[in-house]
């Protein structure tokens, strides 16, 4: 699958997937379910500082990475909670 979202916890080794963003929603007010596996792209908190996509508050060891595949394309967003990606993604994610 070359579209869609990545979602990964990097601290706690898991992660989700999702065909669309909408598909966020119901899966965080549901509960969260995670499975156990790795990032499969670089870990994000090792390049510069990098923040909340939703409040802005700068992040440490314990984030969310949410990765937008489209074909060749990466574009990853940044979460301090599954409560704020919740938020994000039901206000239209990047595109507010």
């Amino acid at each position: 699958m070359d579209d869609g979202f990545r979602l990964f916890e990097p601290a706690g080794e898991r992660r989700a997937v999702f065909c669309r963003l909408e598909h966020v929603v119901p899966w965080a007010i549901r509960g969260a379910h995670w499975e156990p596996g790795e990032m499969s792209q670089a870990a994000s908190i090792d390049q510069a500082p990098i923040s909340c996509s939703h409040c802005g508050q700068e992040l440490g060891e314990v984030h969310l990475r949410l990765v937008r595949h489209r074909g060749e394309h990466r574009v990853p967003d940044y979460f301090c909670s599954v409560d704020h990606l919740l938020e994000w993604a039901k206000a239209g994610g990047r595109w507010q």
